[in-house]
């Protein structure tokens, strides 16, 4: 079966543009030249007339058909057509599935270094929070350290106060005993003299 450029579906037909124009002139025309001439005689026209207009006519015909024809394709070249196109189409099938498995590797690649790139900085910033921890907590130390050296040195320096504030007030005991004791003597010599004066004057009234 052959196909028009059009799609027009006609009845097999001889492969080669001349075999396609013949079958159409063989099957497809029935053009009946001796008829036209005689109804053209019949009309009025001479016979010279009438053979010069029915061959003019035929020679429109046939330039028709071979141009129709010229766009007709027989079926062993749709065959090969349809075969190449086939062919191109496993082609380009195989061609697109390598590249998509090209483009798949590539991402999987990217994706691969990506995570490992990931997995570097991960790694990295842990590292730094540790050392970044371990900064802090040696500072943290040398401070409580330098805060408990302070907090000795307070103290030992508080000891001292209260030590002194102990002998100053021994000494101050110490001293108010011995201002006591003084008072005391002075009172009991007053007393004493007093009551000496006392005795005196009482013998001399006497």
């Amino acid at each position: 079966m052959f196909l028009t450029r059009t799609g027009l579906r006609l009845r097999p037909f001889a492969s080669g543009a001349v075999g396609r124009t013949s079958y159409i002139r063989n099957n497809h025309t029935h053009f009946d030249s001796l008829k036209f001439v005689t109804q053209l005689q019949e009309n009025g026209f001479s016979k010279e007339q009438s053979e010069a207009a029915v061959n003019v006519f035929s020679k429109a015909i046939n330039d028709g058909i071979d141009l129709y024809a010229s766009n007709l394709i027989t079926k062993e070249v749709l065959s090969r057509q349809s075969y190449q196109q086939k062919v191109d189409f496993a082609k380009l099938k195989g061609e697109l599935q390598l590249i998509d498995r090209s483009e798949f590797n590539n991402i999987r690649t990217q994706h691969e270094k990506l995570r490992n790139d990931l997995e570097k900085v991960k790694q990295r910033l842990k590292e730094e929070v540790n050392k970044s921890l371990s900064s802090v907590r040696l500072d943290l130390n040398l401070e409580r350290g330098r805060i408990r050296e302070e907090s000795s040195i307070h103290d030992l320096k508080i000891k001292e106060t209260d030590t002194r504030i102990d002998q100053e007030i021994a000494n101050m005991k110490v001293q108010i005993d011995s201002t006591k004791t003084q008072v005391l003597q002075w009172l009991i010599g007053v007393c004493t003299g007093t009551f000496a004066l006392v005795l005196a004057y009482v013998r001399l009234l006497s």
